[in-house]
């Protein structure tokens, strides 16, 4: 059996992790989880407050929102953000995607094209800016600014609070990239 030390010191490695990773998860709630994608053309975030979306639009000048989380009339979340973007002069776009199910091809290839035709700058969210906002923003950085896989893959990471893990309804984000990957000219080695 392990001693009694041990025991204590993988406790306190335990407690250490947790309390780096719920640290980490306020620092994304507290800055919304807003990153830069392409500086100056495109931008991440979770679901935008009116005052998010002011604060954005005077600090990185956006033209437009895609949001993620589709067209939601009569949620107050989804009416504040009209408001909010028809206020600023900023063109919204809802396109309604789930975390727990895979776009198809089809669907993938209108996103992409969404995103190629949305006026620049522009915020991609959802509503935590994890898990679709991740994959909106790997398939913009592989297909638009034709990035390497690495670099795209890299947004559907846990420095913006995705957890791949198999078994996730979460991970539905994952196998849509996997999926998209030969389209996109990358290629198992």
């Amino acid at each position: 059996m392990f001693s009694r030390s041990v025991r204590r010191w993988a406790a306190a490695v335990g407690l250490s992790i947790a309390g780096l990773t719920g640290a980490y998860a306020g620092v994304l709630v507290a800055t919304n989880n807003f990153h830069v994608l392409a500086p100056g053309e495109v931008y991440r975030s979770a679901q935008p407050s009116p005052d998010d979306l002011r604060t954005i639009k005077a600090t990185y000048g956006i033209a437009s929102v895609l949001n993620l989380r589709g067209a939601n009339v009569g949620k107050a979340w989804y009416d504040a953000e009209v408001a909010a973007a028809r206020a600023a002069g900023l063109t919204l776009i809802d396109f309604r995607m789930s975390a727990a199910a895979e776009l198809t091809p089809i669907e993938v290839e209108r996103l992409i094209q969404t995103m190629r035709d949305a006026p620049k700058p522009l915020l991609i969210h959802c509503r935590s800016g994890a898990d679709r906002t991740g994959a909106a923003s790997a398939l913009y950085l592989a297909a638009i600014k034709h990035a390497d896989e690495e670099t795209a893959e890299w947004q559907l990471s846990p420095l913006y609070g995705h957890i791949a893990t198999w078994g996730l309804p979460s991970f539905a984000m994952d196998r849509m990239w996997e999926t998209a990957e030969p389209s996109l000219g990358f290629h198992d080695s």
